[in-house]
């Protein structure tokens, strides 16, 4: 047979069967240089050949064989061995032994996480243990690294490793209060966020709230927690004094990290509600817990980068307040796709929430949102300025943006003083970063509580002790002279303004008439005369004294400046109101200079806030009233410079009737030539001068030495009348004191007064105005002799009105209206009241024809 009809099994067979030792001499033993045409050999092992050739050189079995075959001719499948394909492999026949059929039952994840970590700390001791030979590749790798760290560094890998098995305990059991103090985290938010401290922080706040009594062993937030189910109430008062004094460590979390414990807060405050009101959660689905008496109050320009978020305590003026608007708390949205309702996502005050795909079908929108299922709460934003009085000198009040949400809506109005509680967050702006050029955040205070100022002097808190020396001072007999000697004592002279200053500085008493008509109770005063009268120097110490004052000049005012402008909120774009010098100024005092520079438009828009004490806007859609319950004291100077006595008042100043008829005290301060008055002047101005210089005392000059101060005989001599030191004088810091405390606590009352020689004086009043072609005597001087008695009684810390006090202010008033008339019926009308101003202990009398002039320091 041919070897084309050789099957190929034989021939390869031979080919197979073949030696080495049956290969030619050259093949067996190949030359030691290769031939002249050969190419250059690498060099190479004579092993490797050999393996080479043992692998080319094997005999196939039988089966490759067979295979080979039925590759050729086709598949048998009736073959001989067909039967070993169906054969039980040996292989797959598994010993018994080691293998473990016992059933376990299953465990919860809990004990599951328990069980592992204490395997891993198995696992990491036994590894210590064995040395870096028999640990597996990866696990050398790991010990490599470890070894090559300093020693600091490895012990704190180990100490990260035992506080992450610590978190892992943490994550399964609750904590004790001391060791909730522990803080085992990267920061306090982390720590506070893990679930067992979480429901640790919940459970000692629900049994502070359910435990905690007072000095009368009465529970205080169960009774608070009955009064807020009574009114329908969302908010839950908590102080924080109360906190702190059972659970120290709740109150130093709430200080620094508020966000998230107040979250905690709102929830227990819910359950234990719930308690008392199973079915509250129909009204109110949340209920709010605010924290009071923080401890630490800051002014709005000490708050720093260290008090971002956390608990701060701030005061100040709402300058202006937008409108209310709902807020997105909890949005959903639906698929126009699918139909899908997707949500519930937290909305979050900085970023807006924005989906992109649905995950039922997979698409990527468009979404809208689902107005009905989607959680809204109230927000409104107010611009908190700092209070007048506690600015610094020569500095521009600071500003900061307050959000009030829920609750907390309509809780203050422009011109009010406020505290405010609340976090404070840094805000993104863009326009902010676009004008710095670099990143910046601005700033936010998210209140949390928000209560009116009763305390009208910022930074000034009466002790018991001054309590206790005011109402000892109160006792004098000669009170109410010792506090008109001691206003503005740097100033010669000028005992009517100074009269007339105290009055208003004390004020009256406000009513509400029939028909609840509101009657006020603050005296308005106006000073006019000639210039350097220390008229502007006057109003200075009034801002520097009262507890709280507004300074503005009649010619850098306008209407709106005094009163309330509307201006467009660039955040919102709306029209919000924003409050002026007398609004600003609610409840104190505001002071006008240069009274006469203002335009009639300018003084017509105060008419309202001087006698209402309100003003009323109704611009841009905005109709609203704002309070400015303020006493007003204004200066100017007659028409030509100088006042001219011989024609009537209302032509010295050009002032309409409407608008004098609203100040109660009017002073006329007029320049005159007097030699012996004018030497006593220039003596008291060179002391003035030399008690002012920060090297000497008051009232001391410099002896020969240079060394030890000693009197001189002009400032003793002076000083014996209207010196700085004259006998009785109050310091300036208790009159300001004394001055709080009454307009605090007095509230004096109008009890048997003699109203017949009221009445007499009134009508004889109205009767010589209208002979002598002077202002108009109205209604309104009738009730200003009220409020200026109301006055004298405050100075003695009385409830009553006396005798005494209807006859002081009866005296201011004739004064005022004597000293305003002309020279020519100056005297006849003097003499026509002298009914009224004489033969009184204790009268009041303002000097006419004396020299008054200016000395200050």
């Amino acid at each position: 047979m041919s070897s084309a009809n050789r099957g190929p099994g034989r021939g390869i067979g031979r080919k197979r069967e073949r030696d080495v030792d049956d290969l030619p001499s050259s093949a067996a033993h190949p030359p030691s240089s290769p031939m002249a045409s050969s190419p250059p050999m690498l060099p190479h092992d004579d092993d490797e050949d050999l393996d080479m050739l043992d692998e080319d050189n094997l005999i196939p079995d039988v089966d490759d064989l067979d295979e080979a075959a039925e590759d050729a001719e086709g598949i048998d499948l009736y073959a001989d061995n067909f039967e070993r394909d169906y054969r039980e492999r040996e292989n797959d026949a598994y010993e018994g032994v080691d293998i473990d059929d016992e059933e376990y039952e299953g465990l919860d994840l809990a004990a599951r996480l328990d069980l592992e970590r204490r395997l891993n700390i198995r696992d990491r001791e036994a590894r210590r243990r064995i040395p870096d030979a028999f640990l597996p590749d990866e696990e050398e790798d790991d010990l490599a690294h470890l070894t090559k760290q300093p020693r600091r560094r490895r012990r704190r890998y180990d100490e990260d490793q035992d506080d992450m098995d610590m978190a892992d305990d943490i994550m399964n059991e609750e904590l004790t209060l001391e060791a909730l103090q522990d803080v085992k985290a990267a920061s306090l938010t982390d720590w506070v966020a893990l679930p067992a401290v979480h429901r640790t922080i919940a459970r000692e706040f629900k049994s502070f709230l359910t435990e905690y009594t007072d000095e009368h062993a009465n529970s205080v937030y169960g009774t608070r927690i009955r009064t807020l189910g009574e009114v329908n109430a969302e908010s839950l008062e908590v102080s924080f004094d109360h906190l702190a004094e059972s659970k120290a460590t709740l109150a130093y979390f709430l200080a620094n990290s508020p966000t998230e414990i107040l979250k905690i807060f709102d929830q227990v405050a819910m359950e234990v509600t719930l308690l008392h009101y199973p079915d509250y959660e129909r009204i109110h689905s949340e209920i709010h817990v605010r924290i009071t008496d923080l401890p630490v109050q800051y002014t709005l320009r000490q708050l720093r980068q260290t008090h971002l978020n956390c608990l701060v305590r701030v005061s100040g003026v709402v300058t202006r307040r937008s409108g209310v608007f709902p807020q997105l708390k909890y949005v959903k949205f639906d698929c126009t796709k699918c139909g899908v309702t997707l949500g519930p996502f937290h909305q979050d005050a900085n970023v807006e929430v924005k989906i992109s795909f649905c995950q039922n079908c997979q698409s990527r929108g468009p979404f809208t949102v689902n107005s009905e299922r989607t959680v809204y709460r109230n927000y409104q934003k107010l611009t908190l300025q700092e209070s007048p009085g506690t600015v610094p000198a020569g500095r521009l009040p600071r500003h900061r943006e307050v959000i009030l949400l829920w609750d907390l809506i309509d809780s203050a109005k422009p011109g009010e003083e406020i505290e405010v509680t609340g976090i404070y967050r840094n805000n993104y702006d863009a326009a902010l970063n676009n004008k710095n050029g670099f990143p910046v955040f601005a700033t936010i205070l998210e209140a949390n509580y928000v209560v009116k100022s009763h305390d009208h002097l910022a930074g000034f808190r009466l002790t018991e002790e001054d309590e206790r020396e005011i109402r000892s001072l109160s006792k004098d007999p000669k009170i109410v002279d010792k506090i008109i000697g001691s206003i503005a004592p740097s100033i010669y002279g000028h005992t009517d303004i100074k009269t007339a200053v105290a009055l208003s500085l004390f004020g009256g008493v406000s009513k509400e008439a029939a028909g609840r008509l509101a009657l006020r109770g603050d005296i308005n005063v106006l000073l006019l005369g000639d210039p350097g009268t220390a008229k502007s120097q006057i109003l200075k110490y009034v801002e520097k004294t009262a507890h709280r004052a507004v300074f503005a000049t009649g010619q850098g005012a306008s209407a709106v400046g005094l009163t309330a402008s509307v201006r467009r909120d660039p955040m919102t774009s709306e029209w919000t109101l924003e409050g002026g010098a007398l609004v600003l100024a609610d409840k104190g005092t505001c002071l006008i200079d240069e009274f006469d520079k203002m335009n009639d438009q300018d003084r017509t828009s105060i008419h309202e806030a001087m006698e209402q004490q309100t003003i009323s806007i109704s611009k841009a859609g905005i109709v609203t009233t704002l309070q400015a319950r303020c006493a007003v004291v204004a200066a100017a100077n007659p028409i030509g410079g100088r006042y001219n006595s011989t024609i009537p008042f209302s032509q010295n100043v050009e002032l309409t009737e409407p608008i004098l008829s609203r100040f109660d005290i009017l002073c006329v301060v007029r320049d005159t030539v007097d030699p012996s008055e004018d030497e006593r002047l220039a003596k008291f101005v060179v002391n003035s001068h030399g008690r002012a210089h920060p090297l000497t005392g008051a009232g001391y000059g410099f002896s020969e030495k240079g060394q030890q101060p000693e009197r001189t005989e002009e400032a003793m001599e002076i000083d014996g009348e209207d010196g700085p030191k004259q006998e009785g004088e109050i310091p300036q810091e208790l009159l300001r004191k004394y001055i709080l405390y009454a307009r605090e606590k007095c509230r004096p009352k109008l009890y048997q007064i003699d109203q017949d020689k009221v009445a007499r004086l009134f009508a004889d009043m109205r009767r010589e105005s209208l002979a002598t072609g002077a202002y108009p005597i109205t209604v309104r001087h009738l009730e200003a002799i009220m409020r200026i008695s109301e006055a004298f009684c405050k100075m003695r810390l009385s409830e009553y009105c006396s005798a005494q006090d209807i006859d002081r202010a009866i005296a201011v008033a004739v004064d005022s209206f004597v000293g305003s008339q002309k020279v020519s019926c100056k005297k006849a009308l003097a003499r026509a009241f002298a009914k009224y101003t004489l033969n009184r202990p204790g009268a009041v009398r303002a000097p006419r024809g004396g020299k008054q002039a200016r000395v200050e320091a």
